[in-house]
């Protein structure tokens, strides 16, 4: 979809690209040590594909790493391949990818199950999701202006459901994954928006196949 839904979505996006410029930073660097030199890694929902651009182009990335994107609807002319799909079934055979990527794409989709099952069908190694959680004053109501001011300029729903850290926490097992890593703080975005709508409001997870669930 394109950006620019009149003169507020104009003045969001100019008001959030130094917010994704700092993420995608510090995103890169919370990533790079969990990837092997030539993995294959798949963004779902990775917007304009920005941010696997970046990962790719860092010095630190281990060489070889390709980052093909997945998106419902491409918005042209993004700087890697993005495969479009229907929203229900990942369009790749069973463990086509290395690692899978879902950054803050979970609490905008309808039956988040669902996606975690084919992310979970695809991935021969590891599954890292980067998300929200609901923790501390206001947790809700901040996070959820964020939410809207970050994906109003681009016409993506929000649909207002987060999860807390004990759900977070219980996932891994669910889907048949070994919490390798998780992180409960990270400092995403510039230092004062952090004290607002980052740190504790944020969450990532590195979930490896193949643990046995009872």
């Amino acid at each position: 979809m394109a950006s620019g839904r009149g003169p507020l979505g104009a003045i969001l996006a100019a008001m959030h690209r130094p917010v994704y410029a700092a993420r995608m930073k510090e995103l890169t660097r919370l990533l790079v040590p969990h990837l092997r030199a030539n993995d294959r890694m798949l963004d779902v929902g990775c917007g304009g594909g920005m941010f696997g651009r970046a990962l790719m182009d860092a010095s630190t990335c281990p060489r070889g790493v390709v980052v093909t994107g997945l998106e419902r609807f491409k918005r042209g002319g993004e700087p890697i391949e993005v495969i479009p799909y229907d929203g229900v079934t990942i369009p790749f055979a069973d463990r086509s990818f290395d690692v899978v990527l879902l950054a803050d794409v979970l609490h905008h989709e309808e039956d988040p199950d669902r996606l975690l099952r084919e992310c979970t069908r695809v991935t021969s190694r590891l599954l890292i999701v980067k998300d929200v959680q609901l923790w501390g004053p206001l947790a809700w109501s901040r996070i959820s202006f964020i939410d809207w001011a970050a994906n109003e300029p681009y016409g993506v729903k929000c649909l207002y459901r987060y999860n807390t850290p004990t759900q977070w926490a219980a996932m891994p097992a669910r889907f048949g994954f070994r919490l390798q890593t998780e992180i409960n703080s990270i400092d995403l975005y510039p230092a004062g928006y952090n004290l607002l709508f980052g740190k504790r409001l944020q969450y990532m997870g590195v979930w490896e196949v193949g643990a046995t669930v009872s």
